[in-house]
């Protein structure tokens, strides 16, 4: 199923002719909830609402998808935990890296048509790693890597915006990670039942058309069930919690002012967004692997704007 929240936070699903399915008078009893709340719940009881869902979504009778306003899927995640360094880099990696991972703030969310406002820091550059990202479906802690598709409810388009460059030592994941609106996800929450296996994902994103990442999962160093294992043998994860698994960084492209970016792993539909930078910074136009190619060492330099060097 493609959950969504649309319009004034309603939660629904995507028919399989891009109608919606509107939940809303289903969900009665929750409405003093906050949308975060609701998709919580629903987790939990999933059982429960998942027939009365498909349903709904079978009558295939709501308003044209093209007709609504989406939201973030997952709207204000207690946690959003990402795996760092977790591909194999198209084999030119020799060794898998040791693992890692780090908090996003939840505030970093924006839904499809949103806006990444670049903030007015001496970051080096700003990039954006397309990522496959899962939603948990219960409440996880300390779990084998074996058993975790059971703790999982579905996956999301992810993007893990990164100020690079800035505050190092201890501070690095906080100045870094941890910006306002550098967390795009959606447009859909798609229930783990839909996608056949996770690990053979093809994940693309766009920046102005223009294609920069292109990997699949399967090139994953530490698959979905060791990054989960791993993160809850140091953290619990609750219903409703994203963990985003990592990208292949021969992808990454600087964004600045007035780029689309489109991102879309395989089944998960295509998020869009745009970025905004009210201080007009540009840097050169190539992805780290264009640069590599090249003959070029680390991301692009800036070229105009406040902190350019």
């Amino acid at each position: 199923m493609r959950l969504i929240f649309f319009n004034d936070h309603q939660l629904g699903a995507v028919t399989a002719s891009d109608k919606v399915a509107d939940f809303s008078d289903l969900l009665n009893r929750y409405e003093i909830l906050p949308p975060q709340q609701l998709l919580n719940r629903v987790i939990e009881e999933w059982d429960v609402w998942q027939p009365q869902f498909a349903e709904r979504v079978a009558a295939d009778d709501g308003p044209a998808l093209s007709t609504v306003t989406l939201c973030a899927p997952v709207p204000k995640p207690t946690s959003i935990v990402c795996m760092a360094v977790n591909y194999m880099e198209f084999g030119t990696l020799k060794e898998k890296p040791a693992q890692q991972a780090f908090f996003k703030n939840s505030h970093g969310v924006i839904g499809p048509e949103g806006v990444m406002h670049l903030p007015d820091h001496p970051a080096s550059i700003f990039e954006g790693e397309a990522e496959l990202a899962l939603v948990i479906g219960k409440r996880a802690s300390a779990i084998d890597a074996a058993d975790a598709d059971d703790y999982i409810f579905g996956y999301i388009n992810f993007v893990d915006g990164s100020a690079r460059g800035l505050i190092g030592g201890m501070g690095l994941p906080y100045a870094m990670k941890c910006q306002d609106d550098s967390a795009p996800l959606g447009p859909y929450l798609v229930t783990n039942d839909e996608i056949d296996d996770p690990m053979k994902l093809d994940v693309k994103q766009w920046v102005n058309g223009k294609i920069t990442h292109d990997y699949c999962t399967d090139d994953m160093a530490h698959d979905i069930g060791a990054s989960l294992q791993f993160i809850t043998s140091n953290t619990t994860l609750e219903p409703g919690d994203v963990v985003a698994l990592g990208t292949n960084h021969a992808g990454l492209h600087p964004f600045q002012d007035g780029d689309v970016v489109e991102q879309e792993a395989e089944g998960l539909g295509r998020l869009r967004f745009t970025v905004a930078d009210a201080l007009g910074r540009t840097w050169q136009p190539q992805s780290r692997g264009e640069r590599a190619a090249a003959g070029e060492k680390g991301p692009a330099p800036q070229l105009t704007g406040k902190y350019a060097p």
